[in-house]
């Protein structure tokens, strides 16, 4: 299988397509994300990789939690792990049901390819967990020390939030201070996510992994 030569994601089309076809092998995902570049998959057309027009971020000193949420992290007694159970999570993922959507861009070839690349160290996950149960949990993509939330769980109320609210402490921790959520969600926007430039967001994503932050621990330590 060929490695793709992803074109200059500034001359994306207007819908923010930036090539079609190729594969999810995880080489192809990795030099994606690293380039800005993710891809969508769709029931019936060949592959799609991204980078819109607008990208949702959040930088974490806009965050803003609201008075309930906080409560509730205050008083909860879930737990939480990193990389606890990255296959569990991912699988939630892809079976959670979406207010406007019917079925799942997570299909089985990207549970393949981001699995593997969370074996060798680029993919990472938050699990919530309340009495050894998996109620909750969040994944995404480190990217050269940038990273790119992908989605989120909940078996539990405000458990996926709790774990997100856990990433991005753990985030700040190493260094970094933004992370890419590609699209806007109700939810983001409430926690103070913002919409930029295609070109901003390229260059913040250079500057970051510029920085070789080091967010999570390597396979095996």
């Amino acid at each position: 299988m060929a490695l793709i030569r992803f074109p200059d994601p500034r001359y994306a089309t207007s819908e923010g397509i930036v090539a079609i076809g190729g594969d999810l092998q995880p080489e192809n995902v990795l030099e994606a994300y690293r380039r800005g570049i993710f891809p969508w998959p769709i029931d019936g057309l060949p592959l799609m990789w991204f980078c819109p027009p607008e990208r949702a971020i959040l930088e974490f000193c806009d965050l803003h939690v609201p008075r309930s949420l906080e409560r509730e992290r205050r008083r909860t007694q879930l737990r939480f792990t990193i990389d606890g159970d990255f296959g569990a999570v991912i699988r939630a993922c892809a079976k959670a049901v979406r207010a406007g959507e019917s079925g799942t861009w997570i299909t089985q070839g990207v549970i393949r390819a981001y699995t593997e690349l969370h074996r060798q160290g680029h993919v990472h996950s938050v699990e919530a967990w309340e009495t050894g149960a998996l109620v909750g949990g969040v994944y995404g993509v480190d990217a050269d020390g940038a990273f790119a939330g992908e989605s989120m769980f909940y078996l539990r109320p405000n458990a996926s939030k709790l774990a997100l609210l856990f990433l991005i402490e753990h985030l700040s921790a190493r260094g970094l201070d933004w992370m890419d959520i590609q699209m806007m969600t109700p939810h983001m926007q409430t926690l103070g996510a913002k919409l930029i430039s295609r070109d901003l967001y390229l260059e913040k994503l250079a500057q970051t992994r510029a920085r070789g932050l080091r967010l999570f621990k390597a396979p095996g330590e």
